[in-house]
């Protein structure tokens, strides 16, 4: 399976030592792990990436944890596991006060840790299918890729981004929002325009001709993106959606 379709877990710790065992420990165990030191490089890694989970640890050197767990609290919908000494009882009611959905305390067992991690990964999974969330959407993950909603990236199954046009975007966005299901060149043009992509005045076949070249691994014979012939397009391949 392609890491790249794992849970992505951002660890967020100046520990070094700590870092590599996480980053190892979880990477063996189906997840995609990426690690920071600071609260600006946990910051930097939402302008580029869906992050599905945070690791954050309360007391980085120079920083108030408390201010960086609200803050991130503020600006996504993540799930954040706080990291903590084993006498700081109130800095662990205070983190769950703000938003944070479970702590470990340090020194802390792998095998504790990585079970708590998962627990946390189920309970967003299940509240993504509920509708009220519905427009709270970051990400869709289909065959590998990565279309990141809010920064309109798009990564490759081996991590590298591939650069849409605006029509674009709004086309393989509207496709991932109904994995497996015929829209009609209409129903494309109209939902580009509801997601105020900007769409020109070039045909859709022709925009999804340059998609496919984007993410079709033999543009003249696409596996993604098929074409139903007289009705329309259709994305073939399951999404996963990110919240």
């Amino acid at each position: 399976m392609n890491t790249h379709t794992y849970p992505h877990i951002l660890v967020v710790d100046d520990d070094p030592e700590i870092r590599d065992l996480v980053v190892e420990y979880l990477g063996k165990n189906d997840m995609r792990v990426s690690a920071a030191s600071s609260g600006r490089e946990m910051f930097a890694f939402f302008d580029k990436e869906a992050i599905d989970l945070v690791l954050l640890d309360l007391k980085l050197p120079g920083e108030d944890g408390m201010t960086l767990a609200r803050t991130l609290r503020e600006r996504a919908t993540v799930p954040i596991v706080l990291l903590t000494g084993r006498n700081e009882e109130a800095d662990r009611v205070m983190g769950l006060e703000l938003g944070a959905d479970d702590y470990v305390t340090k020194p802390f067992s792998l095998r504790e840790l990585l079970a708590r991690v998962r627990a946390v990964l189920r309970r967003y999974q299940v509240q993504a299918t509920l509708p009220e969330r519905d427009n709270t959407r970051r990400a869709f993950r289909f065959s590998g890729w990565e279309l990141n909603l809010r920064t309109r990236r798009l990564l490759s199954p081996k991590g590298e981004s591939v650069e849409l046009s605006n029509g674009e975007f709004s086309l393989l966005n509207a496709l991932c929002r109904a994995p497996r299901r015929v829209l009609s060149r209409d129903q494309l043009l109209s939902l580009s325009r509801l997601h105020e992509a900007e769409v020109y005045d070039r045909t859709i076949d022709v925009q999804i001709r340059r998609l496919r070249l984007k993410i079709e691994a033999d543009s003249s014979a696409p596996s993604l993106i098929l074409t139903e012939r007289g009705a329309g397009y259709l994305l073939a391949s399951d999404v996963e959606t990110l919240f």
